[in-house]
C-alpha cells in the first residue's frame, strides 16, 4: 500500500519480504550485525500488532529507508500517543529529503490514529539526527534514562 510519492521516491507500509533489508539499514544504523533471523520474527509479529506501522521509502525495487512507528494508548495521554522507534535511510542517500518524506508519511499517520503527541527518543550521539527531527518540528521536552543490561542486571 502506497502511502505516499515524491520525485520517484515511494513511501509505503513494509511487508515481511522487506526484512532483509530492513535489517540490514538497521544494522547499519546501530553499528552492529542484528540476527537476521530474529529481527524478521519482530517484524512480522509488529506487521500483525495494530499498534505498529514500519514504512518503507524505495525507489525501483531498492530500499532507501524506513521509519518504524509505535501507536499506543498511554495513561498520562488524553489521545494515543505515536512513537518514532526507528528512522534510518541508507547512508549514501542522505540528504536528499527521503528520511523528511518517511517523517512526514508518520506525521500524517499519527494525525490520521487522532494521536495527541508525535514522539522520538534519539541516542545522546547522534547530533545529526536530533537537528533533522528539530527541522521536522520537533522540540526537546523529556529526557529518556535507560539502564543497560551489562549495568543494571537485567541479564
Amino acid at each position: 500500500m502506497r502511502v505516499a510519492e515524491k520525485d520517484g521516491a515511494v513511501v509505503r507500509r513494509a511487508t515481511a519480504e522487506d526484512a532483509s533489508a530492513l535489517c540490514a539499514l538497521v544494522s547499519d544504523m546501530e553499528g552492529a550485525a542484528l540476527d537476521p533471523e530474529a529481527f524478521s520474527r519482530r517484524l512480522a509479529a509488529q506487521l500483525e500488532d495494530g499498534r505498529h506501522a514500519c514504512l518503507v521509502c524505495e525507489e525501483g525495487d531498492e530500499v532507501l529507508g524506513m521509519l518504524n512507528l509505535r501507536i499506543e494508548d498511554q495513561l498520562h495521554h488524553a489521545r494515543p500517543a505515536a512513537e518514532v522507534m526507528e528512522l534510518v535511510v541508507a547512508s549514501g542517500r542522505r540528504g536528499e529529503g527521503l528520511g523528511a518524506q518517511l517523517f512526514e508519511a508518520a506525521r500524517r499517520l499519527a494525525v490520521e490514529r487522532d494521536c495527541e503527541v508525535l514522539e522520538v527518543t534519539s541516542k545522546l550521539h547522534r547530533a545529526e539526527a536530533h537537528r533533522f527531527y528539530e527541522r521536522m518540528g520537533m522540540r526537546r521536552t523529556h529526557v529518556r534514562l535507560s539502564m543497560p543490561p551489562d549495568e543494571g542486571g537485567l541479564r
